[in-house]
């Protein structure tokens, strides 16, 4: 059998279309009749299928064949309706899914081809197709999870390769099945809610997630509570949502201090939480009660009691415990106390110990024994945070503290401290200036005595009275003294009891000091210049006075010259410019020498009665330039010298520097001259390398067993070779070739010696085996023996044959030695 007519109708029934022996049909026996009609939902044409069918045979919609009648029919494009492939199938593969024929095989040989994600794409090969009979396969189980669904497209062409039909779309969709597990994104939630909340109070939330089709059963996932630890108050005291996973509360009596943290077992079921066809999967949340302020503090006694010693501060005098049941450390937890009554004062303060939450009694303020022997405190208690509503204050928050306080030896004190006295300055030594005494605040015990003394008196000017405090002088009060500042000298006093132990306090006294006029005023500058014409009314100098005492004891002052001697007048003015200032000039038309004056000055202050100073200013005349300044010559002559005696200094100068000269040519004269002098001595009793030295008195031939073998240069230096390089010490002469001497001529020449001492040295310098090194110094080497043997050998005698007549011709220098050996036998 076969199929005919394809173009009106698809008739599909069981084996009325042959397929081959090898097709295997997942199907039950359907017939599929294709229709077109517009799909109102998505608007496009599909293929309906009204009851179950095998794999559809799939025509492409080409252009037709001509009818017999010779009349050309356009075929209507076909909607092919999606494929559905269930997931994770058990086969046996490949499967064969769908057939693709073409009205035109019957004609020509066709070949068929798909394309697309899943066929020639990754991932390739998850469908093929018969090329020959287009049956197209599915080659192993789908994964909806991974891909939920394959676009393919149907080819159609002939042995030559030319299409012969247009190509179709091929849509394939996976069906979901059950196959996951609903997962939550937490194993452990974590939420919280406080204590005494309502029912209905939201807590928190928790999402499971199934990777199955949500839009169908697989994927909806409901929720439920397993179990909650502990049952208290009731086993059931939270429920969940079951499609959105919120957690609230279900009954009231949530208490912190009871029951702090719950722990439910949360179930996540899909299949819409059917127990029975459903997977499920399970979470812990964890609820932490948070706490509120429900329990206020109470205080663990109605009585505290405690003592303080007068006179001290910052110290605890009593402790306050408290118990509050909420969450230590918290607001809720934290207390506060406030003294309500009993100290009007303020001498209490009572700090929170952060620990324990204790109270503590301290003192912020001296207390008075003989003002208060105890002190009755009423004490309240609260919170940091605000009582909850609904919770009223215990009685036990307030509570009675009783303060005693102990009488201790308190110092004396000075009533008037620092005390102010006035008093003019030059009293005599011996004046009683005041009484300065001191109170004892013990005055409810028994009477003690105070004695005085001096603590600090800057110029030793005070004394006190031991007994009564009077105060005394004992020199004259100076107000112009450096211990005066502003007019005030201070002095500190201290009062002792004779309690036990001794107190002790200080009093100040402050004397205030009268100024009198007791010091004359002084001119001031003590030094001037000034031109020695002057015209009139011009060039003066400005003179004032300084004056130790204050107003009105000072300026302004009065300016006057001496009537004696004369010529003070005769020659200088002085004028009046204010109160405090005058100006000292030259008389107009009246000339002076060039030099230093001394002129006298009367200065009188403003005191009652005044007093007087008759004061030097030294006042240098000079020739101005001018500008009314001094010339440089000028101010040489107002030194004191007259022209005659610049003059006569000018010319000892020029004297002076022509000696100089004179005998700096002398001296070049002079060692010109010796240069060219011949040596007095001859050649062959040249000294020069000699050292001769007169003044030593040694012990005779005792005093000459010399050990010479140090002095000499050793025969072998090959101890001193052999050692191994870098291995050397910095006392042994260098081991180089020795620098060769200028060798001395037999007969000098003038200058000889100067050049020979030049060359020498220069030869030294660059020498490098030349000393100094730190060793044994080699001074004139001349080998390891002597031919003239000792010298202690030679013998002297009167009677000898030496002839010394020839010192009669070395020249009168040597005239003495000639008289005493040249005469011959004259002794």
């Amino acid at each position: 059998p076969s199929c005919s007519n394809p173009q009106e109708m698809l008739q599909v029934k069981r084996n009325s279309c042959q397929f081959g022996n090898d097709f295997q049909d997942p199907f039950p026996p359907v017939v599929l009749k294709v229709t077109k009609e517009e799909d109102k939902v998505s608007g496009r044409r599909e293929l309906k299928e009204p009851f179950p069918a095998p794999p559809p045979v799939i025509l492409f919609s080409g252009s037709g064949r001509n009818s017999s009648k010779g009349l050309r029919r356009q075929k209507r494009d076909w909607v092919i309706p999606p494929i559905n492939v269930a997931e994770n199938s058990r086969g046996p593969f490949p499967q064969m899914l769908v057939s693709i024929r073409s009205d035109q095989d019957q004609d020509i040989s066709i070949r068929y081809s798909i394309t697309g994600v899943g066929a020639d794409q990754p991932p390739n090969e998850v469908f093929n197709i018969d090329p020959v009979l287009g049956k197209m396969f599915v080659t192993k189980p789908l994964d909806r999870e991974h891909r939920s669904s394959y676009h393919l497209r149907a080819h159609a062409v002939d042995m030559n390769g030319n299409q012969v039909e247009n190509p179709i779309d091929l849509y394939i969709f996976v069906i979901d099945m059950n196959d996951n597990r609903p997962e939550f994104k937490n194993q452990v939630y974590n939420g919280s809610v406080d204590e005494g909340s309502k029912p209905g109070t939201y807590v928190m939330h928790v999402s499971a997630f199934d990777a199955d089709d949500n839009t169908t059963a697989n994927g909806m996932v409901r929720y439920r509570i397993l179990s909650q630890m502990p049952h208290s108050p009731i086993p059931n005291m939270f429920t969940i949502n079951s499609e959105t996973g919120d957690i609230v509360t279900v009954a009231p009596g949530l208490d912190r201090e009871k029951v702090s943290q719950y722990t439910i077992i949360v179930q996540a079921t899909d299949m819409e939480g059917n127990l029975n066809f459903g997977l499920s999967n399970t979470a812990t949340a964890i609820i932490t009660v948070t706490d509120i302020n429900d329990n206020p503090p109470m205080l663990t006694s109605r009585t505290f009691s405690g003592e303080v010693p007068e006179n001290k501060v910052d110290i605890v005098v009593a402790n306050l415990t408290v118990i509050d049941a909420d969450q230590p450390h918290s607001p809720n937890w934290n207390a506060i106390y406030r003294i309500i009554s009993g100290d009007p004062s303020g001498h209490f303060t009572i700090r929170t110990d952060p620990v324990s939450n204790d109270g503590m009694v301290t003192v912020v303020k001296p207390v008075d024994y003989e003002m208060n022997r105890a002190f009755m405190l009423t004490v309240v208690v609260s919170n940091q945070a605000h009582l909850a509503s609904g919770i009223q204050s215990s009685l036990q928050s307030t509570a009675g503290v009783t303060i005693s306080v102990q009488d201790v030896n308190e110092a004396p004190y000075f009533p008037t401290n620092p005390k102010h006295i006035r008093f003019e300055e030059g009293i005599p030594a011996g004046t009683t200036l005041t009484t300065f005494s001191a109170s004892d605040p013990d005055r409810l015990q028994m009477q003690q005595t105070i004695r005085y003394s001096k603590l600090n008196d800057p110029a030793d000017w005070l004394s006190i009275n031991r007994t009564n405090g009077q105060i005394i002088t004992t020199a004259i009060l100076d107000r112009e003294s450096v211990y005066v500042k502003n007019n005030i000298y201070e002095a500190t006093f201290l009062a002792t009891d004779n309690g036990s132990p001794v107190a002790s306090g200080t009093g100040t006294l402050q004397i205030y000091l009268i100024d009198i006029n007791d010091n004359s005023p002084a001119l001031i500058p003590k030094e001037s210049q000034i031109c020695e014409r002057m015209s009139k009314n011009v060039n003066g100098v400005n003179i004032t006075a300084a004056d130790d005492d204050t107003d009105p004891n000072a300026g302004p002052f009065v300016f006057e010259l001496p009537k004696i001697p004369a010529s003070i007048r005769r020659n200088w003015t002085i004028s009046r410019i204010s109160g405090d200032y005058a100006r000292l000039g030259l008389r107009y038309q009246v000339y002076l020498e060039p030099g230093v004056y001394e002129v006298p000055v009367i200065v009188l202050d403003s005191g009652n009665p005044p007093l007087s100073n008759r004061s030097i200013i030294k006042v240098k005349v000079c020739p101005c330039d001018e500008h009314g300044d001094c010339t440089t010559l000028g101010a040489v002559a107002a030194a004191g010298l007259g022209t005659g005696a610049i003059i006569s200094i000018l010319i000892c100068i020029i004297i002076l520097l022509s000696m100089v000269l004179l005998f700096v040519v002398w001296i070049k004269r002079r060692e010109k001259e010796r240069q060219t002098k011949q040596l007095l001595i001859d050649p062959e009793d040249d000294v020069r390398d000699n050292i001769l030295k007169y003044d030593e008195e040694g012990g005779g031939e005792e005093d000459q067993d010399y050990d010479l073998s140090q002095l000499q240069q050793p025969d072998s230096l090959e101890h001193i070779i052999s050692k191994p390089p870098g291995v050397r010490r910095v006392d042994e002469r260098p081991i180089i070739p020795e620098s060769q001497y200028p060798i001395r001529p037999v007969v000098p020449h003038p200058g000889d010696i100067g050049d020979f001492i030049h060359e020498g040295l220069r030869a030294a310098d660059n020498d490098p085996t030349a000393p100094p090194y730190d060793s044994l110094l080699v001074f004139d080497y001349e080998g390891s023996g002597s031919t003239a043997g000792s010298v202690s050998s030679l013998n002297s005698s009167s009677t000898g044959d030496q002839d010394y007549d020839y010192l009669n011709d070395w020249g009168p220098r040597f005239k003495k030695l000639a008289d005493m050996y040249g005469g011959g036998v004259e002794d």
